[in-house]
């Protein structure tokens, strides 16, 4: 009896698996690849709105002390990402005696929030900035 050249069922059916697994392990670690990547981009986009944000707020000298300010970003600015903000200024570092005239340090925390696909995603950030002490900083006696 002559044997044929070739495969056995047999062997391709074995051969079909493993290329099979092969191919399952790939797709997989593409899509962890992909939603990965869809991360890094809305924490850099959030990094980036939480940069912008930070100036304006360090260039504006009206902003209230001890009072959240929050808002959301405009879905043209932040690139489709549902996002906002939150901050509050306070008072970091004072003279040893306080006077209007005299200059302290101001501190303005920064969260920067957005929607990510598993929920509600945050980032923080801190500037400081000198502030002139004014007589309406001593309203209740000791500066805001």
């Amino acid at each position: 009896m002559k044997r044929a050249d070739g495969f056995t069922l047999l062997e391709m059916m074995v051969a079909t698996v493993i290329l099979a697994v092969a191919i399952v392990g790939l797709v997989s670690g593409i899509s962890g690849a992909l939603r990965n990547a869809g991360r890094l981009t809305d924490y850099d986009r959030a990094v980036q709105l939480a940069g912008q944000r930070m100036n304006e707020l360090l260039i504006d000298d009206r902003l209230p002390r001890g009072t959240a300010i929050e808002g959301q970003f405009d879905p043209q600015q932040s690139g489709g990402l549902d996002a906002g903000w939150r901050a509050q200024v306070s008072n970091f570092e004072l003279p040893p005696a306080p006077a209007p005239g005299q200059v302290g340090l101001d501190r303005i925390q920064l969260e920067i929030w957005w929607i990510s696909g598993r929920g509600r995603r945050t980032f923080s950030l801190d500037g400081y900035r000198p502030h002139v002490l004014r007589a309406p900083d001593f309203a209740a006696g000791v500066p805001r």
